[in-house]
């Protein structure tokens, strides 16, 4: 079976279909860091799930929907440049 992709077709690999993987990359990075803050911040398990589900699960939702399925990375690097000079008008 032969099939045809179009040239403007763009393959990415995510894992489990929904997820880049520079994207897995990053916010396991800040779930890692924002776990170890937790740790010194909070003493009983309770609070420190409650509060690690309040900043992490916004994190995932924006990863898994995004802006129309926007790398996460380059959605940051866009921000952060759009805020450093704003005269540059940003067109997504």
């Amino acid at each position: 079976m032969k099939f045809i992709f179009p040239q403007n077709y763009k393959f990415k690999n995510k894992i489990f279909g929904t997820i880049d993987y520079s994207t897995l990359i990053i916010n396991l990075l800040i779930y890692i860091f924002t776990y170890f803050i937790i740790n010194l911040i909070f003493k009983k398990i309770q609070i420190k799930i409650f509060v690690f589900i309040i900043i992490c699960f916004p994190i995932f939702l924006f990863s898994v929907v995004g802006f129309s399925h926007e790398n996460i990375f380059l959605f940051f690097k866009y921000f952060f440049c759009y805020i450093k000079n704003k005269k540059i008008y940003l067109y997504m």
